[in-house]
C-alpha cells in the first residue's frame, strides 16, 4: 500500500518538471516523502499502527484480576501464582521465570513444588494434579484428604479422600507403594518419616513409617477401640504427642507420649494419674496445641475445666452489669468462653508426672526460649483501665522447681514488647523509651540501650499513639539483641556494653527492616507470646526498604559491606522470594499505573517482568499521579498524592474528589483495579476515570485539636491544588470512611470550600460515642479517645467543651454542605445510631443531606449488590453536586 500512494504523488510531477529538477534534489524530494509516508502510518489508526485508546466503561472492569504470588521452586526457575477476578474464575498459573513457558490450573490450591522438576496442586474438586515441568505431562489422582512432598526422598504422600487408600509416589521411577485403611498421616519435620493412623474392623492402629524404606513400618498401637487425634512431632523429630478419645464421652482422652529412638509408648491417664487435678480434664480442643519440649522428652498440653451444668434460664433472666467489675458484661461474656478457660500444664512421661503451669489466677503464658521458664499474666490486673488493653505485672516461673516470683509491674501487654532470648538467657522488654535485658540467671535489669543516642520509639500505626518501632530478635548465643529505630537496624550488647548501628537509613532517609521471605515469618507462636529465631549477623540479611522519597525495594545486609540494593525504585515492591544458592530473586512491582507484576532477577542482572497482569489496561485511557508538598497552619511540611484525570487535557479545569484518612502518601505506588464491589463505595480509579482529580493528603494529628488537625491538614493541600490551576474550585467534594468519615463530616462544620461531601460509618458525637461499646470486641470505646484515634487525653467529664467542639453533631448548625451519610445497620465497630443522630440533627436544621442504612451490614458493605448500590449512589452523588447531572431523582427528592 506505501508503494502504491509513493507511486501516485511521484506521478504527480509532470516529466518536464523532473528534468528541471536536479539529482540531489530529487533525492531529497524521495526523502520527504518517504519521510510523510512513515509519518502518516505512525498516526493514522486507518492503517494498523497505533490501537486508539479507549475511555473505561463500568462493562470494563469485570476484565481486570487480582494477582497473587504463590510459591517459587527451589532452584528458581518455576514459580506458581494466581489471577482471581470479581465473577469468581481463579486460576493458578505456573511459568518458568526465565522463559515464556507456562501451564495453567483452574481454581488450583494448596500447591508446592516437588524439587525442582514437578509441581503438585489439587483443583476445585479436591483431585491432586502432578505436573512434570520438564515433560509437561499430568498424572490426576482422585480427591485426596490431604498430601505432602519429601525432599529427601524425592516422594508424594497423599491420602485419598474416599478409598482411604495412603499412596507413596516415587516422583523419579513412578513406583508406588499403598497402605489401605489410613484415616491420616503427618510427616515429621524433616520429611524423612510419617506417622499414620488406621482403621480396619473398627479398631485403630498407628504406625511409623521411614520413607525410602517400603517394608519399614513400625506399629506403635495396635486394634485399639479409640480414635487417635492432633499428633505432634518434636521439632528434630525424636518423639511423637498425640491424643486418643471416645468421641462420645469427652471424659475418656487420654494424652500418648513415643519415643523414636527407644519405640516406647507412655500414657497419661487422668483417671490414674495421680497428681491430675480432679476438676479439670484434658483439652480435646486444642486451644494449646500439643507442643513436645526442646529437648523431646516432655509435652506441653492444654487442660480445661470439667464441663459445667448449664444454668436453667428462667423468664427473668437478666444480665448484671455490676459497676465495680474488672471488665464490662459483655467484654466478659467475649473473655470467658469455654476455650478462655483452658490452662497449660507440661507433662513429664519419665517421671510420670505432670505440673500445671497457667491458672485463673495467671491465665496469660509464654515460655522462656529454653522452655525452662514460664512468664505469666493476668490481663484483669488493673482493670477497670480505659486503653485498649491495659497494663499487667509479669512473673517468672521456673518450671523445675516451681518458684515464681515478680519480673515486672505494671507493664505494657504487647507481646512484642516481651521478647525471650533463643537460648534461654535473657527476656528482653520495652519500657520508659528504651529496651532492657533481664538476666534469668542473675535475676538483674539492665537498660541496655540508654547510652545508644536515638529514639526507639514513634508513630508507627495508623491512628494509633507513639509506639516502639520494635525488635527483631536475637543473634547467636543470645549475645546481642536486634532493634530498630526509625530507619536502622541496631546490635545491642545483652549487657548493655556496646551498642552498634547496622544500617545507614537515616543519612539516606531510608527505613529498613529485616524481610520476612515468602513464609519465613521473624516470629513464632509462643502460647499467648511470641519467639524469635536467632539473627545470624555472620551471614547475609535481606532487608526491605521504604523512603521519605516513597521509593520501596529490597537491599542486601552485611557486615563488611553494609547494606547494598537488590532492587530499589519509585515503584511498590513486596513478596521477595530469595534463592541464596542461585542469587535469584522473585518478587511483585506495581505502580499506580502499572498493573502488579512478577520480576526475576539473577545476581546483578537487570530484572525482567515474567508475568504482567492486566494487561488489557493499555487500551485504556489511564490516570497519572503527582506527589505534592504543602504545608499546614503550623508550617509543618506534609505530602498528599494528586491523581489525574485518564486522558487529563491541561487546557481543562476538572472537578476534584478529596478522599480523607490519615497518612496515604505511603500507598502511592498502589494499583487499584476498577471496581464497583468495594467496601466502603470508593474506587480511586473509577473517578479518575470519569474525569475527576483526586487528592489523597496526609494528616497529622496533635492531642485534643484531632477535628481540627483534619480541617487544617486537608484546606492546606487543597487549596495548593487550587493554586496549580488544575480544577474547577468550586467543584470539589470530599469523601471519608469510618474515622475518616469522622473527618469528611467534622470538616464541613469548620469550611465551605467543599461543595459536598460522603460520609461513611462515621462517629459524629464523641460524648455519646464515649460511652458506646464495641459490640464486635465487647470493649468500651472509651479507648479511643486517650492515646488512640482521637488522641484527646481527657474524658468528657474532665474537659466537655474538648469533646464539643470536636464533634460534628455539636457544629452541625454552621454546615452549608449538601451531604451524604451511610452505614450499615448492624454495625458493631462504630454504633450506626451516630450516623443516625447527624442525620436528625441535619434534618432539624434543615441541612441538605440523605443518609443510607444497609440493612444486614456491618462496618463495611460485603454483599455485592449493597457494593454497587453504594458505589454507585456515591458516583451519582458526585456527579449531581460537581458535574451538575441533576437526573438522579433519589438525590432530587432527598435534598429539594
Amino acid at each position: 500500500m506505501a508503494i502504491k500512494i509513493y507511486s501516485m504523488i511521484i506521478q504527480t510531477i509532470s516529466v518536464r518538471e523532473k528534468l528541471k529538477i536536479g539529482k540531489h534534489f530529487q533525492l531529497n524530494l524521495k526523502l520527504i516523502l518517504l519521510l510523510v509516508l512513515i509519518f502518516a502510518f505512525s498516526t493514522c489508526p486507518i492503517w494498523g499502527q497505533v490501537v486508539q485508546k479507549k475511555q473505561l466503561m463500568e462493562s470494563d472492569y469485570h476484565l481486570w484480576g487480582k494477582l497473587n504470588l504463590d510459591k517459587v521452586a527451589s532452584n528458581g526457575k518455576w514459580s506458581s501464582y494466581s489471577m482471581r477476578y470479581e465473577k469468581g474464575a481463579d486460576t493458578l498459573f505456573v511459568s518458568n521465570t526465565e522463559t515464556s513457558k507456562k501451564f495453567d490450573f483452574p481454581s488450583g490450591k494448596n500447591s508446592l513444588f516437588a524439587g525442582t522438576n514437578h509441581f503438585v496442586c489439587m483443583d476445585d474438586k479436591g483431585a491432586l494434579r502432578i505436573l512434570n515441568l520438564v515433560t509437561g505431562k499430568q498424572r490426576i489422582y482422585p480427591p485426596v484428604s490431604h498430601y505432602d512432598y519429601s525432599i529427601e526422598t524425592n516422594q508424594i504422600v497423599l491420602l485419598s479422600k474416599e478409598e482411604q487408600v495412603l499412596k507413596i509416589i516415587n516422583l523419579k521411577t513412578d513406583a508406588t507403594d499403598t497402605i489401605n485403611d489410613v484415616q491420616n498421616f503427618k510427616m515429621d519435620p524433616s520429611k524423612k518419616e510419617l506417622v499414620f493412623t488406621k482403621m480396619k474392623n473398627l479398631k485403630h492402629s498407628i504406625g511409623l513409617l521411614h520413607l525410602g524404606n517400603r517394608n519399614a513400618i513400625n506399629w506403635i498401637v495396635e486394634n485399639s477401640s479409640n480414635h487417635f487425634r492432633y499428633f505432634t512431632w518434636h521439632e528434630l523429630g525424636k518423639s511423637i504427642a498425640f491424643y486418643t478419645f471416645n468421641l462420645s464421652d469427652s471424659d475418656d482422652t487420654k494424652l500418648y507420649f513415643y519415643n523414636v529412638k527407644y519405640n516406647a509408648l507412655q500414657e497419661l491417664n487422668p483417671t490414674t494419674q495421680k497428681d491430675f487435678p480432679t476438676d479439670k480434664i484434658l483439652d480435646r480442643k486444642m486451644v494449646y496445641p500439643l507442643t513436645i519440649s526442646s529437648d523431646g522428652l516432655s509435652v506441653f498440653f492444654g487442660l480445661c475445666p470439667q464441663s459445667e451444668q448449664e444454668q436453667k434460664k428462667t423468664a427473668d433472666n437478666v444480665e448484671v452489669w455490676n459497676g465495680n467489675a474488672k471488665w464490662i458484661y459483655p467484654f466478659e461474656k467475649i473473655k470467658s468462653q469455654p476455650n478462655a478457660k483452658v490452662t497449660l500444664a507440661l507433662w513429664y512421661p519419665h517421671l510420670k508426672r505432670i505440673k500445671s503451669i497457667s491458672s485463673p489466677a495467671l491465665p496469660k503464658v509464654m515460655l522462656s526460649g529454653n522452655q525452662d521458664f514460664a512468664i505469666l499474666s493476668n490481663p484483669k490486673e488493673y482493670e477497670p483501665q480505659f486503653e485498649y488493653e491495659g497494663p499487667r505485672d509479669f512473673y517468672i516461673m521456673n518450671l523445675k522447681t516451681g518458684e515464681t516470683e515478680i519480673l515486672l509491674q505494671k507493664h505494657k501487654s504487647f507481646s512484642k514488647y516481651l521478647l525471650p532470648s533463643p537460648s534461654g538467657k535473657y527476656i528482653a522488654y520495652f519500657k520508659d523509651a528504651h529496651w532492657w535485658v533481664y538476666d534469668i540467671a542473675k535475676r538483674t535489669h539492665q537498660n541496655v540501650t540508654k547510652n545508644s543516642n536515638t529514639s526507639f520509639s514513634g508513630k508507627i500505626h495508623i491512628l494509633d499513639g507513639t509506639a516502639a518501632y520494635g525488635t527483631v530478635g536475637w543473634s547467636k548465643n543470645d549475645e546481642n539483641l536486634i532493634v530498630y529505630d526509625q530507619y536502622d537496624l541496631w546490635s545491642i550488647k545483652s549487657d548493655g556494653t556496646a551498642s552498634k548501628r547496622l544500617t545507614h537509613g537515616r543519612e539516606k532517609q531510608i527505613t529498613f527492616r529485616i524481610a520476612s521471605l515468602a513464609d519465613n515469618d521473624l516470629f513464632k507462636s509462643n502460647f499467648d507470646g511470641n519467639k524469635s529465631k536467632t539473627i545470624d549477623l555472620d551471614h547475609e540479611l535481606i532487608l526491605s526498604a521504604a523512603g521519605a522519597d516513597q521509593k520501596t525495594g529490597y537491599f542486601k545486609w552485611n557486615s563488611n559491606f553494609g547494606e547494598k540494593p537488590i532492587v530499589y525504585k519509585d515503584s511498590y515492591i513486596d513478596q521477595m522470594h530469595y534463592i541464596k544458592d542461585q542469587q535469584v530473586y522473585v518478587y511483585q512491582e506495581q505502580q499506580s499505573d502499572l498493573s502488579p507484576r512478577l520480576m526475576f532477577q539473577k545476581k546483578t542482572e537487570i530484572p525482567k517482568p515474567f508475568f504482567e497482569s492486566n494487561p488489557q489496561q493499555s487500551k485504556y485511557h489511564w490516570g497519572t499521579l503527582k506527589l505534592i508538598s504543602f504545608r499546614n497552619s503550623n508550617g509543618q511540611e506534609l505530602k498528599a498524592v494528586l491523581y489525574y484525570p485518564a486522558n487529563y487535557d491541561p487546557q481543562k479545569k476538572y472537578p476534584m474528589i478529596v478522599n480523607v484518612y490519615e497518612k496515604q502518601s505511603d500507598k502511592i505506588h498502589f494499583y487499584h483495579n476498577p471496581s464497583l464491589l468495594m467496601q466502603a463505595g470508593y474506587n480511586r480509579t473509577v473517578f479518575t476515570s470519569k474525569d475527576y482529580f483526586v487528592l489523597c493528603p496526609d494528616i497529622v494529628h496533635e492531642q485534643g485539636k484531632v477535628g481540627f488537625n483534619a480541617v487544617d491538614c486537608t484546606v492546606s493541600a487543597t487549596k495548593e491544588i487550587i493554586k496549580l490551576g488544575l480544577v474547577d474550585p468550586k467543584k470539589i467534594g470530599l469523601i471519608g470512611h469510618s474515622f475518616g468519615g469522622y473527618e469528611s463530616a467534622f470538616i464541613i462544620t469548620q469550611t465551605n470550600i467543599f461543595a459536598t461531601a460522603v460520609a461513611g460509618a462515621t462517629a459524629t458525637d464523641l460524648t455519646s460515642f464515649y460511652l458506646t461499646v464495641g459490640w464486635d470486641t465487647g470493649r468500651p470505646d472509651m479507648y479511643r479517645f486517650q492515646s488512640e484515634q482521637w488522641r484527646l487525653g481527657k474524658t468528657p467529664f474532665e474537659d466537655p467543651s474538648m469533646y464539643t467542639r470536636n464533634s460534628p453533631v455539636a457544629n452541625a448548625s454552621s454546615i452549608e454542605t449538601p451531604l451524604l451519610l451511610w452505614t450499615g445497620k448492624e454495625d458493631q465497630h462504630v454504633d450506626w445510631h451516630q450516623s443516625v443522630a447527624f442525620h436528625l440533627a441535619l434534618r432539624r436544621l434543615g441541612k441538605k443531606n440523605i443518609m443510607l442504612l444497609y440493612p444486614d451490614e456491618k462496618h463495611v458493605i460485603l454483599k455485592p449488590n449493597n457494593q454497587k448500590d453504594l458505589s454507585h449512589k456515591i458516583e451519582e452523588w458526585f456527579d449531581y453536586y460537581l458535574k451538575e447531572r441533576k437526573d438522579k431523582s433519589w438525590i432530587k427528592e432527598g435534598v429539594k
